[in-house]
């Protein structure tokens, strides 16, 4: 039974007829020839007349561990339109590039997987140098693609550390298609103005969410007006449990250095695994009645401040009752607790807005996870730019 295989299943690309296949110490050459239109690049003329040739020998996609090479008849042509000189244009080769196109991209994909340039090089008999451009040009495609994009309607907005030298950078997100709109570098209002000005769509963004930062908070107002800033949730809870094991540490010196008591503390009482854990706390709490008062209190606020999916008129009770509890905060005598209320009443808009909007910043904390994996694979980065360009192309 014979099958017949199509040049362009062969080669990867249309418009090509293999002429001829051998193999030289391991290269596989691949002769064929060009069945494309020839025109003017100027004009787009087809009247042309031949004034020379010669061969063109370009890398491409190598047959499972065995290099490969193609060799093209390259005429050189002149227009008698508008007597321009030209060498052929193929299908998938740059001008004056010596691999396929098709050859570059596989470079640059296995090295965004992880393989080494050292490696890449030794195998495929190019230059490290060369697999680091084809792989930065690779990105900058990708990203010139998506450079006109307008600002996402749902906006995660959060910090990162970059480097020692530069410092943090913040993260723009978009929630809604979960992926990285964009990073800049810093996380001030000053290092973030200049970006912010010239940043499309500010106006159809619809919901911001953000942890405790004042500074975003303030960007936010300035640059979206139009835009609900939503508090991060677990940000909220983390605050909360950071204030109480504080205020606790002010009461009991000794209990709260003991570690099996610490986890017990901050966990929420459905979460705990036992009843032996629960009596435990417990009898730990009877011993100390006002620590105790504290306790209970925390869990009723962690209990009001994980309420998700409310109706309208469910936040207008949930909102008297966290406005009840933040006045009891500034009211009590602990210091620890009357920073909290403050902060919480600073913030008591964004928190109150969390209980109808479902979205939060768990996804672009998993985002910083994966930036964390590239600046490891890539033993750090010292060009921000570079980090940026990875980052917009892995993360979208």
């Amino acid at each position: 039974m014979i099958v017949l295989i199509s040049s362009e299943a062969v080669l990867g690309l249309p418009g090509y007829e293999v002429t001829g296949i051998e193999e030289r110490d391991g290269l596989v050459c691949v002769c064929a020839s060009y069945l494309g239109e020839r025109s003017c690049p100027g004009c787009g003329g087809k009247d042309l007349r031949l004034k020379d040739r010669r061969m063109r020998s370009v890398r491409h996609e190598s047959w499972g561990v065995r290099r490969c090479s193609l060799k093209l008849e390259s005429h050189k042509w002149r227009c008698r339109g508008c007597g321009r000189l030209f060498w052929q244009r193929f299908a998938g080769i740059l001008p004056r590039r010596r691999a396929t196109e098709p050859f570059r991209r596989t470079v640059s994909l296995r090295h965004l997987d992880g393989i080494s340039r050292s490696a890449l090089s030794r195998r495929e008999g190019i230059g490290s140098a060369t697999v680091e451009r084809w792989l930065h040009e690779h990105l900058e495609r990708r990203a010139r693609e998506r450079s006109s994009a307008a600002c996402p309607k749902v906006l995660g907005i959060d910090e990162h550390f970059f480097s020692r030298r530069h410092g943090y950078s913040t993260t723009l997100c978009d929630l809604a298609r979960q992926r990285v709109f964009d990073i800049v570098l810093g996380r001030s209002e000053a290092s973030l103005e200049a970006y912010m000005q010239r940043l499309k769509g500010k106006d159809r963004v619809e919901v911001v969410c953000m942890d405790l930062s004042v500074t975003y908070r303030a960007l936010a107002r300035k640059y979206f007006p139009q835009a609900r800033i939503v508090a991060d949730r677990f940000h909220v809870i983390r605050l909360v449990n950071h204030h109480f094991l504080a205020c606790w540490k002010q009461i009991d010196p000794v209990g709260s250095r003991h570690r099996g008591l610490v986890s017990l503390m901050r966990r929420h009482r459905s979460r705990l695994k036992s009843e032996e854990q629960a009596a435990n706390l417990m009898a730990y709490l009877d011993e100390r009645p006002g620590l105790k008062a504290i306790y209970d209190f925390k869990q009723r606020l962690c209990e009001l401040l994980l309420q998700k999916h409310c109706s309208h008129r469910k936040c207008q009770s949930l909102a008297k009752r966290l406005v009840h509890a933040i006045d009891e905060l500034r009211n009590s005598k602990l210091p620890y607790l009357v920073q909290l209320g403050e902060t919480l009443h600073s913030w008591s808009e964004e928190i109150a807005t969390m209980w109808r909007f479902t979205k939060n910043n768990g996804i672009t904390e998993g985002f910083h996870n994966k930036m964390e994996t590239l600046k490891r694979r890539a033993y750090g980065f010292r060009n921000f730019e570079n980090y940026r360009l990875r980052v917009r192309v892995t993360c979208s």
